[in-house]
Protein backbone atom coordinates (compact mmCIF):
# COMPACT_ATOMS: atom_id res chain seq x y z
CA UNK A 1 0.00 0.00 0.00
CA UNK A 2 3.00 2.40 0.57
CA UNK A 3 3.92 1.79 -2.96
CA UNK A 4 0.77 3.06 -4.49
CA UNK A 5 0.70 6.10 -1.77
CA UNK A 6 4.33 6.74 -2.47
CA UNK A 7 3.80 6.75 -6.10
CA UNK A 8 0.22 9.07 -6.30
CA UNK A 9 2.05 11.49 -3.75
CA UNK A 10 5.09 11.83 -5.97
CA UNK A 11 2.89 12.72 -9.12
CA UNK A 12 1.01 15.00 -7.41
CA UNK A 13 4.02 16.68 -6.76
CA UNK A 14 3.41 16.44 -2.95
CA UNK A 15 6.91 16.65 -1.32
CA UNK A 16 6.16 16.93 3.06
CA UNK A 17 3.52 13.41 2.10
CA UNK A 18 6.53 11.88 -0.04
CA UNK A 19 8.86 12.56 3.06
CA UNK A 20 6.69 11.25 5.61
CA UNK A 21 5.83 8.00 3.78
CA UNK A 22 9.49 7.39 3.33
CA UNK A 23 9.94 8.05 6.79
CA UNK A 24 7.66 5.52 7.74
CA UNK A 25 9.27 2.58 5.55
CA UNK A 26 8.14 3.22 1.85
CA UNK A 27 10.54 1.91 -0.81
CA UNK A 28 11.55 4.50 -3.55
CA UNK A 29 13.10 1.89 -5.85
CA UNK A 30 10.02 -0.68 -5.37
CA UNK A 31 7.37 0.51 -8.22
CA UNK A 32 3.20 0.72 -7.68
CA UNK A 33 1.04 -1.71 -9.18
CA UNK A 34 -2.66 -1.62 -10.52
CA UNK A 35 -4.12 1.41 -12.49
CA UNK A 36 -0.56 3.48 -11.74
CA UNK A 37 1.97 1.10 -12.26
CA UNK A 38 5.65 2.79 -11.91
CA UNK A 39 8.48 4.20 -10.00
CA UNK A 40 8.19 7.37 -7.90
CA UNK A 41 10.82 9.27 -9.33
CA UNK A 42 9.76 8.31 -13.07
CA UNK A 43 6.44 9.67 -11.82
CA UNK A 44 8.27 12.83 -10.51
CA UNK A 45 10.32 13.68 -13.45
CA UNK A 46 7.36 13.17 -15.59
CA UNK A 47 5.57 15.75 -14.20
CA UNK A 48 8.38 17.99 -13.08
CA UNK A 49 7.83 17.72 -9.35
CA UNK A 50 11.38 19.23 -9.05
CA UNK A 51 11.27 19.19 -5.03
CA UNK A 52 10.05 15.70 -4.69
CA UNK A 53 12.51 14.20 -7.09
CA UNK A 54 15.40 15.72 -4.73
CA UNK A 55 13.54 13.95 -2.29
CA UNK A 56 13.29 10.92 -3.45
CA UNK A 57 16.98 10.40 -4.68
CA UNK A 58 18.36 11.55 -0.91
CA UNK A 59 16.17 8.71 -0.10
CA UNK A 60 18.35 6.51 -2.09
CA UNK A 61 16.08 6.25 -5.27
CA UNK A 62 18.06 4.83 -8.33
CA UNK A 63 18.41 7.50 -10.60
CA UNK A 64 18.82 4.93 -13.53
CA UNK A 65 15.79 2.85 -12.23
CA UNK A 66 13.90 1.84 -14.95
CA UNK A 67 9.96 1.38 -14.93
CA UNK A 68 7.91 -0.70 -17.78
CA UNK A 69 8.81 0.12 -21.12
CA UNK A 70 12.73 0.37 -20.35
CA UNK A 71 11.77 4.00 -19.31
CA UNK A 72 14.13 6.03 -16.65
CA UNK A 73 13.19 9.26 -14.65
CA UNK A 74 15.68 10.99 -17.51
CA UNK A 75 13.53 9.59 -19.89
CA UNK A 76 10.34 11.02 -19.02
CA UNK A 77 12.02 14.11 -17.87
CA UNK A 78 13.39 14.74 -21.95
CA UNK A 79 10.46 13.45 -23.20
CA UNK A 80 8.43 16.32 -21.17
CA UNK A 81 11.04 18.97 -21.71
CA UNK A 82 11.37 19.43 -18.14
CA UNK A 83 15.41 20.52 -18.30
CA UNK A 84 15.78 22.07 -14.09
CA UNK A 85 14.69 18.24 -13.54
CA UNK A 86 16.53 16.87 -16.08
CA UNK A 87 19.99 18.13 -14.96
CA UNK A 88 18.91 17.52 -11.19
CA UNK A 89 18.74 14.07 -12.70
CA UNK A 90 21.98 14.24 -14.70
CA UNK A 91 23.81 15.77 -11.54
CA UNK A 92 22.70 12.33 -9.65
CA UNK A 93 24.06 10.22 -12.10
CA UNK A 94 21.20 9.48 -14.77
CA UNK A 95 22.93 7.64 -17.73
CA UNK A 96 22.35 10.52 -20.39
CA UNK A 97 22.48 7.69 -22.82
CA UNK A 98 20.46 5.13 -21.84
CA UNK A 99 17.43 4.30 -24.10
CA UNK A 100 14.29 2.90 -23.40
CA UNK A 101 12.92 -0.46 -24.68
CA UNK A 102 11.81 1.38 -28.32
CA UNK A 103 15.29 2.73 -28.53
CA UNK A 104 14.79 6.49 -27.99
CA UNK A 105 16.99 8.38 -25.63
CA UNK A 106 16.89 11.42 -23.39
CA UNK A 107 18.45 13.27 -25.93
CA UNK A 108 15.91 11.93 -29.61
CA UNK A 109 13.01 12.31 -26.96
CA UNK A 110 14.14 16.32 -26.11
CA UNK A 111 14.50 17.07 -29.83
CA UNK A 112 11.13 15.62 -30.86
CA UNK A 113 9.25 17.63 -28.69
CA UNK A 114 11.53 20.82 -29.31
CA UNK A 115 12.66 20.95 -26.09
CA UNK A 116 15.48 23.31 -26.25
CA UNK A 117 16.44 23.43 -22.48
CA UNK A 118 16.50 19.52 -22.18
CA UNK A 119 18.81 19.41 -25.22
CA UNK A 120 20.98 21.99 -23.76
CA UNK A 121 21.38 19.65 -20.23
CA UNK A 122 22.00 16.69 -22.35
CA UNK A 123 24.39 18.17 -24.65
CA UNK A 124 26.26 19.76 -21.61
CA UNK A 125 26.48 16.53 -19.84
CA UNK A 126 28.14 14.74 -22.94
CA UNK A 127 25.15 13.03 -24.59
CA UNK A 128 25.99 11.37 -27.84
CA UNK A 129 24.49 13.39 -30.32
CA UNK A 130 24.77 10.80 -32.92
CA UNK A 131 23.14 7.95 -31.21
CA UNK A 132 20.20 6.31 -33.08
CA UNK A 133 16.89 5.91 -31.83
CA UNK A 134 14.34 3.39 -32.56
CA UNK A 135 13.97 3.93 -35.89
CA UNK A 136 17.23 4.49 -36.97
CA UNK A 137 17.02 8.28 -36.64
CA UNK A 138 19.37 10.73 -34.94
CA UNK A 139 18.45 13.39 -32.78
CA UNK A 140 19.16 16.15 -35.32
CA UNK A 141 17.80 14.23 -37.93
CA UNK A 142 14.45 14.37 -35.62
CA UNK A 143 14.42 18.32 -35.14
CA UNK A 144 15.55 18.73 -38.92
CA UNK A 145 12.39 17.19 -39.74
CA UNK A 146 10.39 19.31 -37.96
CA UNK A 147 11.69 23.07 -38.70
CA UNK A 148 8.71 24.85 -40.62
CA UNK A 149 6.47 22.38 -39.59
CA UNK A 150 3.30 23.87 -38.57
CA UNK A 151 3.19 22.19 -35.10
CA UNK A 152 -0.68 22.73 -34.22
CA UNK A 153 -1.62 21.15 -37.30
CA UNK A 154 0.99 18.43 -37.10
CA UNK A 155 -0.32 17.74 -33.13
CA UNK A 156 -4.03 17.51 -34.36
CA UNK A 157 -2.69 15.33 -37.33
CA UNK A 158 -1.45 13.28 -34.35
CA UNK A 159 -4.27 13.02 -32.51
CA UNK A 160 -7.51 13.63 -34.05
CA UNK A 161 -10.61 11.44 -33.74
CA UNK A 162 -13.71 11.43 -35.38
CA UNK A 163 -16.45 13.57 -33.54
CA UNK A 164 -14.05 14.67 -31.09
CA UNK A 165 -13.52 18.41 -30.24
CA UNK A 166 -10.34 20.34 -30.05
CA UNK A 167 -8.62 23.30 -28.34
CA UNK A 168 -5.16 24.49 -28.87
CA UNK A 169 -3.09 26.61 -25.93
CA UNK A 170 -0.11 28.22 -26.03
CA UNK A 171 1.85 29.59 -23.37
CA UNK A 172 5.61 29.35 -22.31
CA UNK A 173 7.53 26.67 -21.41
CA UNK A 174 10.17 27.07 -19.03
CA UNK A 175 13.03 27.61 -21.45
CA UNK A 176 11.21 30.13 -23.07
CA UNK A 177 9.89 28.29 -26.18
CA UNK A 178 6.57 28.11 -27.01
CA UNK A 179 4.64 25.25 -25.59
CA UNK A 180 1.69 24.54 -27.80
CA UNK A 181 -0.77 21.88 -26.23
CA UNK A 182 -3.52 20.01 -28.26
CA UNK A 183 -6.33 18.78 -25.87
CA UNK A 184 -9.21 16.16 -27.13
CA UNK A 185 -12.26 15.72 -25.72
CA UNK A 186 -14.31 12.60 -26.53
CA UNK A 187 -18.27 13.70 -27.70
CA UNK A 188 -19.52 12.13 -24.70
CA UNK A 189 -17.20 13.68 -22.32
CA UNK A 190 -16.12 10.50 -21.00
CA UNK A 191 -13.01 10.64 -22.46
CA UNK A 192 -9.65 13.17 -22.75
CA UNK A 193 -6.31 13.39 -24.12
CA UNK A 194 -3.73 16.02 -25.00
CA UNK A 195 -0.48 16.02 -26.65
CA UNK A 196 1.87 18.67 -26.51
CA UNK A 197 5.27 19.80 -28.08
CA UNK A 198 7.45 23.00 -28.11
CA UNK A 199 8.30 25.32 -30.78
CA UNK A 200 11.91 24.80 -30.16
CA UNK A 201 13.17 22.42 -33.14
CA UNK A 202 14.96 25.39 -35.39
CA UNK A 203 17.01 26.07 -32.16
CA UNK A 204 17.39 23.21 -31.38
CA UNK A 205 18.52 21.80 -34.91
CA UNK A 206 20.82 24.76 -34.60
CA UNK A 207 22.47 23.33 -31.28
CA UNK A 208 22.73 19.60 -33.11
CA UNK A 209 24.29 20.91 -35.69
CA UNK A 210 26.84 22.78 -34.15
CA UNK A 211 27.57 19.70 -31.80
CA UNK A 212 28.09 17.66 -35.38
CA UNK A 213 29.85 20.16 -36.74
CA UNK A 214 27.74 20.44 -39.59
CA UNK A 215 28.17 23.88 -41.83
CA UNK A 216 24.50 25.20 -42.60
CA UNK A 217 24.54 28.06 -44.60
CA UNK A 218 23.75 31.55 -43.68
CA UNK A 219 20.96 32.39 -45.48
CA UNK A 220 19.30 29.38 -44.22
CA UNK A 221 19.94 30.24 -40.37
CA UNK A 222 19.00 33.60 -40.59
CA UNK A 223 15.64 32.54 -42.03
CA UNK A 224 15.36 30.53 -38.57
CA UNK A 225 16.30 33.41 -36.89
CA UNK A 226 13.46 35.71 -38.57
CA UNK A 227 10.85 33.73 -38.27
CA UNK A 228 11.38 33.05 -34.71
CA UNK A 229 12.01 36.51 -33.65
CA UNK A 230 8.35 37.29 -31.96
CA UNK A 231 7.75 33.53 -30.93
CA UNK A 232 10.17 32.91 -28.24
CA UNK A 233 9.51 34.53 -24.76
CA UNK A 234 13.63 36.37 -24.73
CA UNK A 235 14.36 35.70 -28.58
CA UNK A 236 16.01 32.33 -27.75
CA UNK A 237 16.33 30.97 -30.77
CA UNK A 238 17.07 34.17 -32.55
CA UNK A 239 20.29 33.88 -30.12
CA UNK A 240 20.90 30.52 -30.13
CA UNK A 241 21.84 31.17 -34.05
CA UNK A 242 23.78 34.46 -33.13
CA UNK A 243 26.17 33.04 -30.98
CA UNK A 244 26.41 30.13 -33.54
CA UNK A 245 27.63 32.48 -36.14
CA UNK A 246 29.20 34.20 -34.43
CA UNK A 247 31.55 31.47 -33.22
CA UNK A 248 32.41 30.65 -36.92
CA UNK A 249 35.16 33.43 -36.93
CA UNK A 250 35.81 33.31 -40.27
CA UNK A 251 35.94 36.05 -43.10
CA UNK A 252 33.10 34.28 -45.38
CA UNK A 253 30.36 34.27 -42.15
CA UNK A 254 31.11 37.78 -41.26
CA UNK A 255 31.01 39.30 -44.73
CA UNK A 256 27.54 37.67 -44.72
CA UNK A 257 26.58 39.55 -41.68
CA UNK A 258 27.87 42.84 -42.85
CA UNK A 259 25.44 42.14 -46.06
CA UNK A 260 22.34 41.75 -43.75
CA UNK A 261 23.29 44.98 -41.59
CA UNK A 262 22.68 46.66 -44.79
CA UNK A 263 19.69 45.01 -45.72
CA UNK A 264 16.63 46.53 -46.85
CA UNK A 265 14.71 44.35 -44.57
CA UNK A 266 15.02 46.10 -40.55
CA UNK A 267 15.06 42.19 -39.07
CA UNK A 268 17.47 41.29 -41.45
CA UNK A 269 19.78 44.26 -40.43
CA UNK A 270 18.82 44.06 -36.70
CA UNK A 271 19.89 40.28 -36.69
CA UNK A 272 23.14 40.95 -38.61
CA UNK A 273 23.82 43.80 -36.29
CA UNK A 274 23.59 40.73 -33.40
CA UNK A 275 25.21 38.00 -34.69
CA UNK A 276 28.44 40.78 -35.81
CA UNK A 277 28.28 42.14 -32.06
CA UNK A 278 30.12 39.29 -30.92
CA UNK A 279 32.00 37.91 -33.91
CA UNK A 280 34.83 36.16 -33.55
CA UNK A 281 34.94 36.80 -29.07
CA UNK A 282 36.82 33.85 -27.94
CA UNK A 283 38.93 33.71 -24.71
CA UNK A 284 39.25 37.52 -24.36
CA UNK A 285 40.25 38.01 -28.07
CA UNK A 286 38.67 39.84 -31.03
CA UNK A 287 39.69 40.16 -34.10
CA UNK A 288 37.11 41.55 -35.75
CA UNK A 289 36.96 44.44 -33.70
CA UNK A 290 38.69 47.05 -35.69
CA UNK A 291 36.13 46.36 -38.91
CA UNK A 292 33.18 45.64 -36.13
CA UNK A 293 33.15 48.92 -34.88
CA UNK A 294 33.69 51.20 -38.17
CA UNK A 295 30.22 49.44 -39.38
CA UNK A 296 28.58 49.61 -36.38
CA UNK A 297 29.68 53.65 -36.03
CA UNK A 298 28.18 54.35 -39.80
CA UNK A 299 24.81 53.28 -38.71
CA UNK A 300 24.36 54.82 -35.71
CA UNK A 301 24.52 57.71 -38.54
CA UNK A 302 22.24 55.84 -40.97
CA UNK A 303 19.91 53.28 -39.32
CA UNK A 304 16.12 54.77 -38.83
CA UNK A 305 14.15 51.82 -36.95
CA UNK A 306 14.45 51.78 -33.26
CA UNK A 307 14.73 48.46 -32.81
CA UNK A 308 17.77 47.92 -35.09
CA UNK A 309 18.95 51.69 -33.30
CA UNK A 310 18.61 49.42 -29.92
CA UNK A 311 20.63 46.95 -30.77
CA UNK A 312 23.38 48.72 -32.34
CA UNK A 313 23.24 50.07 -28.99
CA UNK A 314 23.96 47.19 -27.41
CA UNK A 315 26.83 45.69 -30.20
CA UNK A 316 28.72 48.91 -29.05
CA UNK A 317 28.82 48.06 -25.90
CA UNK A 318 29.74 44.74 -25.92
CA UNK A 319 32.34 45.90 -28.06
CA UNK A 320 33.58 47.27 -25.16
CA UNK A 321 35.53 49.95 -26.83
CA UNK A 322 35.89 53.55 -25.17
CA UNK A 323 36.27 55.12 -29.11
CA UNK A 324 32.25 53.93 -29.13
CA UNK A 325 31.38 56.51 -25.94
CA UNK A 326 30.61 59.58 -28.46
CA UNK A 327 27.81 57.24 -30.31
CA UNK A 328 26.51 55.82 -27.14
CA UNK A 329 25.45 59.03 -25.84
CA UNK A 330 24.07 60.27 -29.30
CA UNK A 331 21.96 57.18 -29.12
CA UNK A 332 20.99 57.68 -25.63
CA UNK A 333 20.69 60.84 -25.48
CA UNK A 334 18.13 61.48 -28.71
CA UNK A 335 15.48 62.61 -28.96
CA UNK A 336 12.20 59.98 -28.20
CA UNK A 337 14.75 57.52 -27.27
CA UNK A 338 13.21 55.08 -24.27
CA UNK A 339 15.49 54.36 -22.10
CA UNK A 340 16.21 50.22 -21.31
CA UNK A 341 18.11 48.40 -19.68
CA UNK A 342 20.20 48.21 -22.43
CA UNK A 343 21.13 51.70 -22.38
CA UNK A 344 23.18 51.50 -19.14
CA UNK A 345 24.69 48.40 -19.83
CA UNK A 346 26.44 49.92 -23.14
CA UNK A 347 27.29 52.92 -21.27
CA UNK A 348 29.09 51.55 -18.41
CA UNK A 349 30.92 49.01 -21.08
CA UNK A 350 32.48 51.59 -22.90
CA UNK A 351 32.97 54.04 -20.48
CA UNK A 352 36.61 55.49 -19.72
CA UNK A 353 37.19 55.80 -15.58
CA UNK A 354 37.56 59.99 -16.23
CA UNK A 355 34.57 60.64 -18.55
CA UNK A 356 32.51 63.17 -16.22
CA UNK A 357 29.71 63.43 -18.10
CA UNK A 358 29.06 59.53 -18.90
CA UNK A 359 29.63 58.94 -15.10
CA UNK A 360 26.94 61.29 -14.50
CA UNK A 361 24.53 60.03 -17.05
CA UNK A 362 24.87 56.72 -15.49
CA UNK A 363 24.70 58.16 -11.86
CA UNK A 364 21.07 59.04 -13.15
CA UNK A 365 20.21 56.14 -14.81
CA UNK A 366 20.82 54.50 -11.26
CA UNK A 367 17.80 56.63 -9.94
CA UNK A 368 15.12 55.62 -12.76
CA UNK A 369 12.19 54.87 -12.38
CA UNK A 370 12.48 51.43 -13.72
CA UNK A 371 13.77 48.79 -11.51
CA UNK A 372 15.35 46.92 -14.21
CA UNK A 373 17.51 50.59 -15.47
CA UNK A 374 18.56 51.30 -11.73
CA UNK A 375 19.80 47.63 -11.33
CA UNK A 376 21.98 47.82 -14.72
CA UNK A 377 23.35 51.12 -13.60
CA UNK A 378 24.45 50.01 -10.36
CA UNK A 379 25.67 47.25 -11.28
CA UNK A 380 27.43 49.21 -14.17
CA UNK A 381 28.70 51.87 -11.12
CA UNK A 382 29.93 48.65 -9.36
CA UNK A 383 32.08 47.61 -11.97
CA UNK A 384 33.75 50.48 -12.96
CA UNK A 385 37.57 50.49 -12.18
CA UNK A 386 37.49 53.69 -11.00
CA UNK A 387 37.17 54.30 -7.03
CA UNK A 388 36.23 57.84 -6.13
CA UNK A 389 33.66 59.13 -3.33
CA UNK A 390 31.30 60.27 -6.00
CA UNK A 391 31.17 56.32 -6.99
CA UNK A 392 31.12 55.31 -3.45
CA UNK A 393 27.96 57.60 -2.58
CA UNK A 394 26.14 56.59 -5.51
CA UNK A 395 26.27 52.99 -4.80
CA UNK A 396 25.37 53.93 -0.73
CA UNK A 397 22.32 55.96 -2.20
CA UNK A 398 20.62 52.30 -3.53
CA UNK A 399 21.40 50.36 -0.29
CA UNK A 400 17.30 51.86 0.59
CA UNK A 401 16.40 50.81 -2.58
CA UNK A 402 13.02 48.95 -2.83
CA UNK A 403 14.62 46.37 -5.43
CA UNK A 404 16.53 44.05 -3.66
CA UNK A 405 18.97 43.21 -6.65
CA UNK A 406 19.97 46.65 -6.95
CA UNK A 407 20.75 46.42 -3.20
CA UNK A 408 23.01 43.30 -3.73
CA UNK A 409 24.92 44.90 -6.86
CA UNK A 410 25.47 48.22 -4.49
CA UNK A 411 26.50 46.08 -1.96
CA UNK A 412 28.91 44.19 -4.22
CA UNK A 413 30.67 47.31 -5.42
CA UNK A 414 31.01 48.86 -2.18
CA UNK A 415 32.64 45.89 -0.71
CA UNK A 416 35.22 45.57 -3.55
CA UNK A 417 36.34 49.33 -2.84
CA UNK A 418 36.45 48.14 0.94
CA UNK A 419 33.68 50.60 2.27
CA UNK A 420 32.32 49.46 5.44
CA UNK A 421 28.53 50.37 4.25
CA UNK A 422 28.40 47.08 2.47
CA UNK A 423 27.62 45.30 5.91
CA UNK A 424 24.48 47.10 5.82
CA UNK A 425 23.70 46.14 2.45
CA UNK A 426 24.75 42.72 3.05
CA UNK A 427 22.20 41.99 6.01
CA UNK A 428 18.90 43.72 4.20
CA UNK A 429 19.43 41.53 1.23
CA UNK A 430 20.10 38.01 3.71
CA UNK A 431 17.29 39.41 5.72
CA UNK A 432 15.06 40.41 2.77
CA UNK A 433 15.63 38.39 -0.19
CA UNK A 434 15.14 34.66 -1.04
CA UNK A 435 17.45 35.25 -4.56
CA UNK A 436 20.22 33.28 -5.10
CA UNK A 437 21.63 35.64 -7.35
CA UNK A 438 21.01 38.81 -5.01
CA UNK A 439 22.32 36.44 -2.02
CA UNK A 440 25.37 35.17 -3.89
CA UNK A 441 26.85 38.92 -4.80
CA UNK A 442 26.41 39.94 -1.50
CA UNK A 443 28.10 36.72 0.36
CA UNK A 444 31.33 36.73 -2.25
CA UNK A 445 34.68 36.47 -0.69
Amino acid sequence: MHEEQLYRAALNGETETVGKLLASGADPNRPSEGEEEGLPLCAAAAWDRHEVAKTLLAAGADVNGRESGGWTALLWAAANGHAPTARLLIEAGADVDAANDAGDTPLTLAARRGALGAVRELLSAGADHEKFDGDGDTPLDIAASWVGVHLESALLDQSEQEGWEYVVTRQYAKDGTELVTVTGRAPDGSQTEQVQAQRGHAAVATLLEEAGGVYTPVDELVARAVAHRDIDEDAETWWIIADTLGKRADDETFEALVALCVSEDAREREFGVDAIAQFGFAEGEKPYVERTLPLLLKMVTTESNPQVLRSVLAALGHQGDPRALPAVLDIIGRPGHKRTSTDPIALADVLPPDHEEGLSLLIEMSRDEDAEVRDWATAGLAGLTADTPRIREALADRLGDSDLTTVAEATRGLAVRGDARAEQGAARVLAESDDEYARGLVTQE
